[in-house]
């Protein structure tokens, strides 16, 4: 994490009908790479039973409890409570961005809202969240990949089976995976094709928001692109430290 995301003032907003309580060691420890969750509320009907697991880490976590009664059978509430909360804080003008964690539409407009007015926007969510809203967050994390961890201390192979590294021949048949590469790829190229790999990551994160080497099962980027075969790599001492940059060009450039 870096000096600048590292005082990044966020507020966490968290749908507890559209999320689970499993997620939250990952989600947090998540979220610390993105700022600091200087507002944790979390908006639910809490005489509803279906919500004991997160009634379980809410003082552990510091997250307030936002009581939102179901009006009607069958009917989710909580995000209208979540969405009025999230523009009081917006017009408060004192946060630099917000996490908003679930897996409903219903908060795609107030995501492109609060973007409008200059914010950063998280999203977290499961992989069957709909798109326009995964679309409307400067980032979204799908969660299953933050449950890793609880999966690796519980010794569940079910639960990591979706961040196992996928082989490079399944990744280069991935005809969208492999375009969104290259393009970020040479839209930060210099006039040889080089790309620094930094750039090329702040490129795949404004081009695509749910884009994240860890859906693939691989940590970072340089590992994900190392394993996909596709790109040369050239590692660049920085002074006179251990430090190395990494430079990486399509091989087909490389061909031309």
């Amino acid at each position: 994490m870096n000096n600048n995301n590292s005082q990044k003032r966020l507020a966490v907003l968290i749908d507890a009908d559209n999320a689970q309580a499993s997620v939250i060691q990952g989600l947090m420890e998540e979220i610390a790479n993105y700022g600091r969750a200087s507002i944790k509320r979390i908006y639910g009907d809490w005489t509803n039973p279906n919500l004991k697991s997160w009634k379980e880490v809410l003082n552990e976590y510091s997250i307030q409890p936002i009581q939102q009664f179901g009006y009607t059978t069958g009917k989710n509430s909580t995000d209208s409570a979540l969405i009025i909360d999230a523009m009081d804080i917006l017009y408060g003008g004192d946060l630099d961005g917000f996490c908003i964690v679930s897996s409903d539409s219903d908060y795609t407009r107030l995501c492109a809202r609060i973007r409008e007015s200059g914010l950063f926007v998280y999203g977290f969510g499961e992989k069957k969240t709909p798109k326009p809203f995964v679309a409307a967050c400067d980032k979204f994390i799908y969660i299953e990949i933050l449950r890793k961890k609880a999966a690796d201390a519980d010794d569940d192979d079910t639960k990591i089976a979706d961040t196992k590294p996928r082989p490079a021949r399944e990744m280069r048949q991935d005809s969208k995976l492999v375009n969104l590469l290259r393009n970020a790829c040479e839209d930060s190229a210099d006039e040889n094709g080089w790309a620094h790999l930094a750039t090329v990551g702040l490129n795949l994160a404004n081009k695509s928001s749910e884009f994240d080497p860890r859906n693939y099962g691989y940590k970072k980027l340089g590992d994900l692109i190392k394993a996909i075969g596709l790109f040369e790599l050239n590692e660049v001492s920085v002074g006179n430290g251990p430090g190395k940059s990494i430079y990486i060009r399509d091989k087909r450039k490389a061909k031309a």
